[in-house]
């Protein structure tokens, strides 16, 4: 019979049953609550000097966790946005033992009582379209890398996709018509949480995605790097900080923007709601599943802000003083 005192026989319950058969979690989700706890062990054990094996669930108190949490700033240089996260798994692992061992509810309200901390307002960056226009510009299309390079930022820009959704993408996942058919080209993308959504495909894309898979087998990955092997969401990365690099020579005001894959995904969105579509199109655009976060586009287009303050700005109009132009009333005065 499996020991409940001991933290590791439910910690990989946890991850095993919890995660991945009862929530459905995301993989990157699984990877990350993963990774927390795979930091979280060397550390719990060198403050307990005990071995990994033998830590039992009450060894993890509220104190620790929020020196964990220190040690992650203090160390490792995480930020909040991090830090946050890596405390998010720790509830969420608190909650499972709780639910499913009465004996540690009191233990479970102890640690989900460690507060997340509370972060600055990040400003999302995004390109205007002249910078997108000459990211879009840099490859050399004329080489079957360049025009590869092209057909991911294209898609990038088009789909508003995240990095590791187009690493993903297959074959199978584009429905591309012919160029002289009426048809709409789409695209399947499997987002976070394995939620999919349907993303209309621009010409000029679908074109390119066309060249980019001709001949190919439907299971494979659609980007593919130099070597024949899937694009990961890294080399996507690196893809892009290569072409902005190239791209800021003629456009130095990328110098001054960090930007990344979602950036473009930002940009994408911005793009949308400038041109006038409602931004439940665009929430489905961007696979989100709450309004709320595609909100906040709408709160950083300055520009957006600027001309509807201007629109609703009342304008004073200024009654004449009529005394002031009537030469005889002022003689009049002057002669008092």
């Amino acid at each position: 019979m499996t020991d409940t005192t001991l933290l590791g026989p439910w910690i990989r319950r946890f991850l095993v049953e919890y995660l991945v058969s009862e929530r459905n979690l995301s993989r990157n989700t699984q990877h990350s609550y993963r990774d927390t706890l795979h930091l979280l062990l060397p550390f719990l054990a060198c403050r307990t000097r005990k071995q990994i094996d033998q830590l039992a669930v009450v060894s993890l108190s509220s104190e620790i966790v929020k020196r964990f949490l220190q040690d992650l700033e203090a160390t490792r240089g995480c930020g909040v946005k991090t830090r946050n996260q890596r405390l998010a798994a720790i509830h969420s692992l608190a909650h499972f033992i709780g639910q499913q061992s009465p004996e540690h509810l009191e233990w479970c309200g102890e640690i989900r009582r460690v507060p997340f901390k509370k972060s600055s307002h990040v400003q999302i960056t995004y390109l205007e379209k002249p910078e997108i226009d000459a990211l879009l510009a840099t490859p050399d299309r004329s080489t079957a890398l360049g025009r590869r390079d092209y057909a991911v930022l294209l898609f990038l820009y088009n789909t508003g996709a995240r990095a590791d959704e187009a690493a993903q993408l297959r074959i199978s996942d584009l429905e591309l018509a012919s160029l002289s058919s009426r048809h709409q080209s789409l695209v399947r993308i499997l987002g976070k949480g394995s939620k999919q959504r349907r993303c209309p495909l621009w010409s000029d894309t679908a074109k390119e995605l066309s060249f980019l898979v001709s001949g190919r087998p439907a299971g494979e990955r659609v980007f593919l790097n130099r070597l024949g092997q899937p694009l990961t969401r890294f080399g996507i990365h690196t893809l892009v900080e290569r072409c902005v690099t190239q791209a800021s020579d003629r456009t130095p005001s990328l110098t001054k923007k960090r930007i990344s894959p979602h950036t473009i995904r930002h940009t994408t969105a911005t793009h949308l709601l400038r041109a006038g579509v409602d931004i439940n199109t665009i929430r489905a655009w961007l696979g989100h599943v709450s309004l709320a976060t595609t909100n906040v586009y709408a709160e950083v287009d300055m520009e957006m802000k600027a001309k509807a303050i201007a629109s609703c700005e009342l304008k004073q109009t200024r009654t004449k003083k009529r005394w002031r132009e009537n030469p005889g009333l002022m003689a009049f005065l002057r002669a008092l």
